[in-house]
């Protein structure tokens, strides 16, 4: 595997990023690419360890890591990127948003810094398509059979090429006016530029993909619509049902979701309006910003505000800091629960943890002071307990308060109710080999698993594909 000695030989390399002052004036994507012949080492580094956790253990899509770090390594690109796609539909998107479990779970990684698995997958897909490797794969013949999928987030957008390369007609629902779901309007810019997408939606339709953006399903088309003019159907919605914030004060102007405030921006990117959406316009120029919730949309929340120009943002968490090297309770393998630095929060970002939001205030109407206190974490007999510390109550300004606390669970009201398929404790739809407890509705990606990282949405959506593939070759249909 590649280079045996290549682990001795070479560090890793970090991927640099465009200097903060630059970037915060922009939304054109931060990173720096590594050049062939420091990517060629990083590949180099790839040990012959055995047992590839990094492929087992850490990627959910399956990724054969060992054997393209291999190719790369030998200037074998273009099988390299064949390698890579025979498991993931959309290197390009993962190679810039995933957090990279694989790399946790190197086995460099026990003693030493770990490949850099992730910069050689968007290395990887970047050339693939700057070498025109990347061709529409249209099926050998086509079965006849119809098949509905409703979101165009990750999940969807990979249970669909799966499908409609296996030969079926599919049409792709989506409820914006843009496809892409989470890819297109929860995602920033600086961290993925949209034509990233377009050109893979491109390859979709070429293979025969249809899309009906613009179109809720469960409103403008009914859930029965769907059971009776496709024999099959996919849910793929994605976890949408945010986490409240219930305090007094939460309904004041000013306080609003991550997922109503990022869209926004990433219409404006694209140069399309905000003026026409049901919701206020929300910008942070010149305001002072809360971000409560210290996860990745919270970041991108961050970053968000920085280059609207806030005057200042400041980031809660309501759980412990975590601490800054090898954490004992999620030794390797394990996704490590330590202290991570995200490129937003070093464009200049005030963090706090162990922070419990107990209020809101303001006047007028709006928003002007957030109330907190600092908790303590208790381990007892029922687990994890929080408390809160004597004394430690503090007030601070909030001109905007954007609420980034994490999803539920997939959103009920319309389709879900509608299908009556079954929901398990957490809110999420419940599945059996991906079929839902409706004959013939599939589910797939957050819809079944609940907020979670797009990998894991890509492997599901492809998984859920191969089990509806699978079904209407026995001869089965959700008709009628």
């Amino acid at each position: 595997m590649a280079s045996p000695t290549g682990f001795l030989q070479f560090s890793r390399i970090e991927v640099g990023h465009r200097p903060v002052q630059e970037r915060i004036r922009d939304w054109y994507e931060i990173d720096r690419p590594l050049v062939e012949k420091n990517l060629n080492e990083q590949a180099a580094r790839c040990m012959d360890c055995g047992i590839p956790f990094c492929h087992g253990a850490g990627c959910p899509v399956k990724n054969r890591i060992p054997e393209f770090n291999d190719l790369v390594y030998r200037g074998r690109w273009r099988e390299a990127a064949e390698n890579l796609h025979s498991t993931n539909n959309f290197p390009e998107v993962t190679g810039r948003v995933c957090p990279a479990p694989c790399e946790a779970a190197c086995t460099l990684a026990i003693n030493d810094d770990p490949v850099n698995i992730k910069h050689i997958e968007f290395q990887i897909a970047q050339r693939a398509f700057k070498e025109g490797w990347i061709k529409p794969v249209r099926p050998a013949r086509r079965t006849g059979k119809r098949v509905a999928v409703v979101g165009s987030g990750p999940a969807g957008l990979a249970a669909a090429q799966q499908l409609t390369r296996a030969g079926h007609e599919v049409v792709v629902f989506e409820k914006d006016d843009r496809l892409g779901g989470l890819l297109r309007y929860g995602i920033p810019d600086f961290k993925m530029q949209k034509q990233i997408l377009d050109r893979r939606l491109e390859q979709m339709v070429a293979e025969g993909a249809k899309f009906e953006p613009g179109v809720n399903v469960g409103a403008d088309v009914s859930g029965r619509y769907l059971r009776k003019i496709f024999d099959a159907v996919c849910l793929a919605m994605g976890a949408g049902q945010p986490r409240p914030l219930d305090v007094p004060g939460a309904d004041l102007k000013g306080v609003h979701y991550a997922m109503e405030f990022l869209p926004q921006q990433n219409r404006r990117v694209a140069g399309d309006s905000v003026a026409s959406l049901s919701q206020p316009e929300i910008l942070a120029t010149d305001k002072h910003v809360i971000v409560v919730g210290g996860g990745d949309t919270g970041s991108d929340c961050v970053g968000t505000s920085i280059r609207q120009g806030a005057r200042s943002v400041t980031q809660l968490e309501i759980l412990p800091k975590p601490p800054e090297t090898k954490n004992p309770q999620t030794p390797w393998p394990m996704w490590p629960a330590i202290m991570r630095t995200s490129s937003s929060h070093e464009e200049g970002c005030h963090r706090r943890w162990s922070v419990l939001t107990k209020a809101l205030s303001g006047a007028d109407g709006c928003v002007t002071h957030l109330h907190a206190c600092e908790v303590d974490w208790i381990r007892g007999e029922k687990g994890w307990q929080m408390q809160e510390r004597p004394a430690s109550d503090f007030t601070l300004r909030a001109d905007l308060v954007l609420l980034a606390m994490g999803f539920l669970h997939v959103v009920h009201k319309g389709l879900v109710e509608q299908l009556g398929v079954e929901t398990n404790g957490r809110g999420n739809v419940v599945v059996r080999d991906w079929m839902t407890t409706g004959d013939g509705i599939f589910a797939a990606g957050d819809t079944v698993r609940g907020a979670s990282l797009v990998v894991h949405a890509i492997n599901e959506g492809r998984l859920a594909a191969r089990a509806i593939d699978r079904w209407l070759h026995n001869g089965e249909s959700a008709r009628g």
